[in-house]
């Protein structure tokens, strides 16, 4: 499994869902669009307008915060 996590600063839900990964020790790749505002357009092509967008091998999986998700996705780990 290949993760990425794009965040942004000052994101609740994109701390919950980091926390939840790194609590269940599920390895991703982080990308912050506050730091990093190439991404923005990215997460734009893909029809996001919001964040936490988690992907695995470039296909989006998850979007906001989704315990329920999270946790089919901790159980398939």
């Amino acid at each position: 499994m290949n993760l990425v996590l794009y965040t942004k600063n000052n994101c609740i839900q994109c701390k919950m869902t980091k926390r939840f990964l790194e609590q269940n020790n599920i390895t991703f790749e982080e990308h912050n669009i506050s730091e990093e505002p190439e991404y923005v357009d990215y997460l734009k092509e893909k029809g996001f307008q919001s964040v936490p967008v988690l992907e695995n091998n470039s296909e989006p999986i998850i979007n906001g915060f989704r315990p329920d998700q999270l946790k089919e996705l901790v159980a398939a780990n």
